[in-house]
């Protein structure tokens, strides 16, 4: 990522607090400035409560992890079955605990590109388990079933919105309109959805009026429907170093955008 740079560039980074590193030094190390502000929070399940669910569930032949959070509070529920994750993130948190992922999108990293694979199309008569957190989109689930298999969802976080104090609202507003901020990031839906509703009416102008980088094309669509002329750019997908080439597409000219 030598090639990149983001000299004097702000960037609110909106991942949840553990999740934020790596995105966060490479906007460092490209010569940006990183604000952290956190529109998602993950509340792990009890062990005892997600044993006592998986009590009652059927051995799966299949097991999706949705998320590396997925994985980090659910992989120790994941049975015999053959293990499959949704992207490339999720693979390697699976991988970095020493298990096999048997099915993975060629490419892509969302439900879509996931049930494009063969061992997903042949599921009749077979028990899947979806590992996710207590909610999410039922896309995966409904198509499987179509497909003839039997899914059931096996929740293991709680994704909240975090809790923050007026102060802390306020400083994130004297930056924007200080043009501290020039280019907002978002992973998700919901974490769009959540920043919206933590900002004051003022700072949701500025939030419309600054560019938006995301790797969900869902996210832009909800980014129109919510922030009309939000400038949004779509990442190649959601590792760091798709991020910051999106990011320099924007050029120098966002630095002060908001000044």
């Amino acid at each position: 990522m030598s090639d990149i740079s983001l000299a004097g560039v702000g960037v609110l980074v909106t991942r949840p607090s553990h999740q934020a590193a790596e995105l966060s030094a490479a906007i460092e190390a490209a010569g940006g400035h990183t604000v952290l502000f956190p529109a998602i929070e993950i509340a792990p399940r009890s062990p005892q409560d997600v044993e006592e669910e998986v009590a009652g569930l059927v051995d799966p032949d299949i097991v999706i992890f949705i998320s590396s959070n997925a994985v980090e509070h659910g992989l120790a529920w994941s049975g015999n079955g053959a293990i499959a994750a949704v992207g490339p993130a999720t693979a390697a948190a699976i991988e970095a605990a020493a298990r096999i992922v048997d099915i993975r999108p060629a490419s892509g990293y969302d439900s879509e590109s996931l049930l494009e694979e063969p061992a997903l199309n042949d599921v009749d008569g077979k028990t899947i388990r979806i590992v996710r957190g207590n909610s999410g989109r039922e896309l995966l689930a409904n198509t499987l079933r179509e497909r003839g298999a039997s899914v059931d969802y096996l929740p293991v976080y709680a994704r909240r919105v975090p809790e923050y104090s007026d102060d802390d609202v306020a400083a994130l507003t004297r930056r924007w309109r200080d043009g501290d901020i020039d280019i907002v990031t978002v992973m998700s839906v919901e974490s769009l959805r959540n920043l919206v509703s933590l900002l004051p009416e003022s700072c949701r102008a500025l939030l419309a009026k600054t560019p938006l980088v995301t790797p969900a094309s869902r996210v832009i669509k909800e980014a129109i429907d919510r922030l009309p002329g939000c400038p949004a750019t779509l990442a190649a997908g959601p590792g760091a170093d798709e991020m910051l080439r999106a990011m320099a597409t924007l050029g120098p000219h966002t630095s002060g955008q908001n000044s």
